[in-house]
């Protein structure tokens, strides 16, 4: 036997390594959106004016669990990628890209920073393309599935970029509280 490892044990270890990353990436994507109170039922966030592509609240809440599945099993497979040379280079560009993208949730939904929320998805956008392109040089399939992410993360920006220039005046914009108590 010249292997170190069968088949089956390696697809194992591609199902372990899974059932660690796409919960997490998807734990980790719920918290940072509760965190910001990043919904269609956000006040603020009502009070805007919305562009015309803006698509109902509910599309979210289907998209961004998807694509965190996606994302989740495109790491796996890097992470099973035990040989390959850029294997560790390619996890860091990962985690910056996923650290930059839990962090819009809060500068946008929660600090009503619209400009500087626009400028961090470009940044995510950058750091998305360039784990996307180390992920095809290891697994050329985790590659292909983090496809819909840029594509998402493409008609984010520019969903954010029309709300920031449909709404000069949103870092300032007072929404009153969604209750009172008496």
């Amino acid at each position: 036997m010249s292997e170190l490892a069968s088949r089956s044990q390696l697809r194992m270890s591609f199902v372990r390594w899974a059932l660690f990353t796409v919960p997490l990436l998807m734990v980790l994507g719920w918290l940072s959106g509760q965190i910001a109170g990043s919904s269609d039922t956000n006040a603020w966030y009502q009070a805007l004016r919305q562009p015309a592509a803006q698509p109902p609240g509910y599309v979210f809440g289907i998209v961004w669990p998807t694509l965190y599945f996606l994302q989740g099993l495109a790491l796996a497979m890097v992470l099973n990628a035990r040989s390959a040379r850029l294997r560790w280079t390619a996890v860091g560009m990962f985690a910056l890209q996923f650290l930059a993208n839990m962090v819009w949730s809060p500068l946008f939904f929660g600090m009503h920073q619209v400009s500087s929320a626009f400028f961090l998805i470009l940044l995510i956008l950058l750091l998305a393309i360039g784990a996307t392109l180390l992920f095809g040089r290891i697994r050329p399939l985790a590659a292909w599935l983090m496809v819909p992410y840029l594509a998402w993360l493409c008609f984010a920006a520019i969903l954010n970029f029309q709300i920031d220039r449909l709404n000069p005046d949103a870092e300032t914009l007072y929404a009153p509280a969604a209750r009172t108590q008496i």
